[in-house]
């Protein structure tokens, strides 16, 4: 992991959780409709299974990056070329119960 993205992952972990992050930790979320909401959003780039494509692979991301890092990632358009998404956090909490389903093989 290069000095910057750590140092990014680092000042995201200091940073007070807003109100929409709170929302989202505090909710079940459900693989399923995670899944729909990734095939939709997130596949064109990251593959259908999450392996990557344009995009990294995902597998196995929820056991490198925190629940607020995966967040953050999403909705604050910080990783270009990744386009800024902003569920709403029923289905953010979703999203993060599929990615944690996505294993390494």
């Amino acid at each position: 992991m290069g000095l910057a993205v750590a140092l990014w992952l680092w000042a995201l972990s200091q940073t007070p959780l807003d109100g929409y992050t709170q929302a989202v930790l505090h909710l079940a979320g459900s693989p399923t409709h995670g899944e729909a909401i990734f095939l939709q959003n997130c596949a064109g780039c990251h593959g259908v299974q999450g392996y990557g494509h344009v995009g990294p692979s995902l597998r196995g991301v929820s056991e490198r990056r925190s629940r607020v890092a995966l967040i953050r990632q999403v909705i604050e358009d910080q990783t270009p070329p990744m386009p800024q998404f902003q569920p709403n956090p029923q289905e953010m909490a979703d999203l993060l119960s599929y990615l944690e389903t996505l294993q390494i093989p």
